[in-house]
């Protein structure tokens, strides 16, 4: 049974930082590419980040230099460390291995 299980989400105030975690079990996570995404109220699900087992990550426009993708392949486990958070970044955030999503967690950035 696969499972993706998103935790460290949680309010925070505008310029402050978090670090999301997302635990894998039943995916074969060293040969997996790795995505994070968020979802706003009223909004698409946005893409965020990419880790690839090659070492590449991607990174969409409005979180590059801001958001840290990475992962420990030992722990089957992939990270979003996030900096210098705006209220704009309020939304509940998901790790996703394709075609598999975990439940989410939500982040609040207040100004």
């Amino acid at each position: 049974q696969v499972q993706l299980v998103e935790s460290g989400g949680g309010e925070v105030q505008a310029g402050g930082s978090l670090r999301l975690s997302c635990a894998t079990s039943g995916i074969i996570f060293s040969l997996s590419t790795m995505y994070w995404l968020r979802q706003a109220p009223g909004k698409q699900r946005e893409f965020l980040a990419a880790s690839t087992t090659g070492g590449t990550t991607n990174y969409a426009d409005s979180v590059k230099g801001r958001f840290t993708i990475s992962r420990d392949n030992a722990k089957n486990t992939v990270y979003l460390q996030m900096d210098s958070l705006k209220p704009e970044d309020t939304a509940v955030y998901y790790c996703s291995s394709v075609p598999y999503w975990g439940q989410g967690t939500p982040v609040t950035v207040s100004s």
